[in-house]
């Protein structure tokens, strides 16, 4: 009898089923001892709190309890089901020699016992939580829950809370000297310190924190928050807790006085040492600069947020740290804080020395590496780049980067899909200048401004249908507002596009649908677009990221032209040029259950007209759907737009699948699996539609009243491989339904379980 792979492979795994459950897993452990084989349950009775039983504190006895066991699949409830570390352990010879001796030592797994485990240890760490927390009167405990084998056991752990305990009052510093007064108006202001609040150690320490903060940032620098100490009272008043501020006995002097900003002095050292030291006075500090050096020496005040006379702030050293950070061109920066001595007493001041090392102003760089892009092409890739960090001795930069790549769609060839083969090549400049370059009317203080202009091109050819070249240039200022805010405006872009090449088939597809040979048509996109990102921690377990663009194209050109008496078409340099708006908004939203689980959930809705000098939006502006990074249930510009599909068979469907509106919801579970290993569930939703009738694309328009109708959606799993610097990621999409008819009734109109799916590889979460 001849056995396929298959059947072999299904003895094997059948043979050690039975070979690692027939055996004993237990024969080696002493008759004292239980094998661990995790927690059973965690039961927390939270009757007697007129609260829920805070999250945040049940996360603390999920971690307190968290000890895997052997065969650990999800720590500490799920094993998988062979214990092959456990049976070598108990039934093979840990003195073997040779090819047995190197197995035993490779497969085996000590146990992991409960007395390893130590429950009793672990109920007392609950108790101490509770405590910490506020719940005074609870208690823990825990039992084995021994099964069919007398030698293995899991832990069950009990919780009772308890009510909790609530600030009743806040006593503070006495209003003595001036620091015990600026402390008082900070607690007093402060949300936590509040009647009603639940007494937790962890606030209080947070709120010492934020206290310690503000305390540095008004001139006590040598503050820290250790000096300051609570005094909680729960007997006067049962079931209450009565809260005294004190700060810590025989604090220094140094301490308790507030200094101002003294003699700034900077020094920049040569990326190889050495050198000859130029002391230079400038406006707001002493500049000693090793030369020779390409530095100009007028960037150094620019980022200095420190001023001589002024009330010393912590802060002020960390955006002085920022700012010559975001420089790029120092490997360096080290800030010290020095007591004037001779002021002490009179103006007591802290000279401040700054010591930055200038960088290696080149950078080169190959690399070779797979590419994954938002409309699911995967593929190698070859970038070669070359960066001086410094070009004019002011921060500017100058990149030019050659790319080169070859992709290939990924996911399932349906009905109308089309799995095809492409290359590009690119060569793009950029040269960044670390401030604004504008006039004088706008704020261009800091480095934390950058202008970037920039010039490419790119070459793209689709063998089966055309070949495109791309030239580009722009000019864009990028901004931070803030820590979690964000801007990008492109002042200028233009986009020349031009088609060298097409073939019959795609030639005839233009001379099928008008629409796509207008959107292909050789063009020129000068555009004016504006990003703004917020992006935000809001806690431990929470985060928010949104971003919004909106863009126009043509406008500023068309008004020109018409100023100078042109009417109809409008060309420049014989081609016509584009005049669309277009806007996007993207909201993701992140929410952490524990350690390594999140829930992340996207909407994202876009839309754009063409009006005045174009009748299509330009193709590379239009939505498309579909693919590794959007629904994954559906391959790449394989729905929509709305309930439109092109005929079945029609080989070059495919670019009919733009439209000019775009919704996508979705929603995905995150969690880890073992080691670097992760997995994943998820649910996508959306499509695209026409904001325009198109006669050749029946149902493409939107309408409220088809709108949930013509939502694709689509389920699945995938699993990702996450080593910190990168994701490799496997999502199998399943679809539920289709915009389309496909002969099927229902809501579930699939035509069948395994036309349904489409996997996808790609590199990167989704989003």
């Amino acid at each position: 009898m001849i056995m396929t792979k298959k059947k072999i492979i299904y003895y094997c795994i059948l043979a050690l089923f039975f070979v690692t459950q027939g055996c004993s897993t237990t024969k080696r452990i002493a008759n004292d001892e239980y094998l661990y084989t995790g927690v059973k349950k965690v039961e927390i009775d939270s009757s007697g709190d007129s609260l829920k039983f805070p999250s945040s504190v049940k996360s603390q006895v999920d971690e307190a309890v968290n000890v895997a066991p052997n065969n650990c699949l999800i720590s500490p409830s799920v094993r998988y089901p062979f214990p092959l570390g456990l049976w070598v352990y108990n039934n093979w010879n840990p003195d073997s020699k040779g090819l047995k001796g190197w197995l035993y030592r490779k497969l085996v797994s000590e146990p992991v016992l409960i007395s390893d485990v130590r429950p009793e240890v672990r109920v007392k760490m609950i108790d101490e939580i509770l405590d910490n927390n506020g719940f005074f009167q609870g208690s823990a405990s825990y039992k084995l829950n021994i099964g069919k084998n007398p030698k293995k056991a899991s832990i069950t752990y009990e919780v009772v809370t308890g009510p909790f305990y609530p600030l009743d009052s806040i006593e503070y510093l006495p209003d003595s000297i001036p620091l015990f007064s600026l402390i008082d108006s900070i607690a007093k202001k402060d949300t936590y310190l509040q009647p009603g609040s639940r007494y937790c150690t962890d606030s209080l320490s947070v709120v010492r924190n934020r206290i310690a903060n503000s305390v540095r940032n008004r001139g006590y620098y040598f503050f820290r928050p250790e000096f300051i100490e609570y005094l909680a009272d729960s007997i006067e008043k049962p079931g209450r807790i009565l809260l005294r501020l004190s700060v810590a006995r025989n604090i220094p002097d140094i301490v308790l006085t507030k200094y101002r900003t003294g003699d700034i002095t900077v020094v920049v050292k040569r990326h190889h040492g050495g050198g000859v030291p130029d002391t230079i006075p400038m406006r707001n500090c002493t500049l000693i600069q090793m030369q020779p050096s390409r530095l100009r020496k007028k960037i150094i005040p620019e980022c200095l947020a420190f001023r001589e006379g002024k009330t010393f702030s912590v802060r002020d050293m960390d955006r002085t740290q920022t700012y010559f950070s975001r420089l790029g061109i120092f490997n360096q920066i080290d800030i010290a804080v020095v007591r004037d001595t001779m002021k002490q007493k009179t103006d007591p001041r802290l000279n401040v020395m700054i010591e930055c090392q200038l960088d290696a102003p080149i950078e080169a760089s190959v690399e070779v590496n797979v590419s994954s892009k938002s409309n699911s092409y995967l593929g190698p890739g070859l970038v070669a780049g070359v960066t001086n960090r410094n070009i004019f001795g002011g921060g500017e930069q100058l990149s030019v980067r050659l790319n080169a790549t070859y992709e290939w769609e990924t996911g399932h060839e349906g009905s109308n899909g089309n799995v095809f083969n492409s290359y590009e090549f690119g060569l793009n400049t950029s040269l960044a200048f670390p401030r604004m370059l504008a006039p004088g009317i706008v704020n261009r203080r800091r480095n934390l401004n950058w202008t970037r202009i920039n010039l490419g091109a790119d070459l793209l050819n689709r063998p089966h249908y055309f070949k495109m070249l791309q030239f580009n240039t722009g000019f864009t200022y990028d901004w931070q507002y803030s820590s979690h805010v964000s801007n990008v405006l492109s002042l200028f872009k233009l986009t020349y596009t031009n088609l060298l090449h097409t073939t019959e088939a795609f030639d005839s597809i233009c001379e099928m649908n008008p629409a796509i040979a207008l959107s292909f048509q050789n063009t020129f996109i000068p555009q004016i677009s504006y990003t703004y990102t917020y992006n935000r921690l809001l806690n431990y377990r929470n985060s928010i990221n949104w971003t919004f663009t909106i863009q126009e194209a043509g406008n500023i050109f068309a008004g020109i032209w018409s100023l100078a008496g042109s009417h109809g078409e409008k060309k420049m340099f014989g081609t016509p040029f584009s005049q669309f708006l277009k806007g996007q908004t993207q909201f993701v939203y992140n929410h952490r259950f524990r350690r390594d689980d999140w829930l992340v959930t996207r909407i994202l809705v876009g839309a754009a007209h063409a009006y005045g000098n174009s009748k299509q939006v330009p193709y590379s502006e239009q939505f498309y759907i579909g693919g590794a990074n959007s629904i994954r249930a559906f391959t790449v510009r394989s729905i929509g737009p709305g309930s439109y599909r092109a005929p079945y068979g029609e080989r070059y469907g495919y670019f009919d699948q733009t439209g000019t509106f775009k919704f996508e919801w979705n929603v995905e579970y995150r969690f880890p699996i073992i080691g670097i290993l992760h997995g994943a569930v998820f649910l996508d939703s959306g499509n695209i539609w026409l904001l325009k009738n198109d006669p050749d694309r029946p149902g493409g328009k939107l309408e409220a009243k088809t709108f949930f109708k013509d939502l694709a959606v689509g389920t699945g799993f995938g699993l990702r491989v996450d080593i910190s610097m990168f994701v490799i990621r496997g999502d199998l999409g399943i679809g539920i339904h289709a915009p389309y008819d496909t002969g099927k009734h229902g809501y579930y109109n699939m035509k069948s379980f395994g036309k349904s799916l489409a996997f996808h590889l790609a590199i990167g979460y989704p989003f």
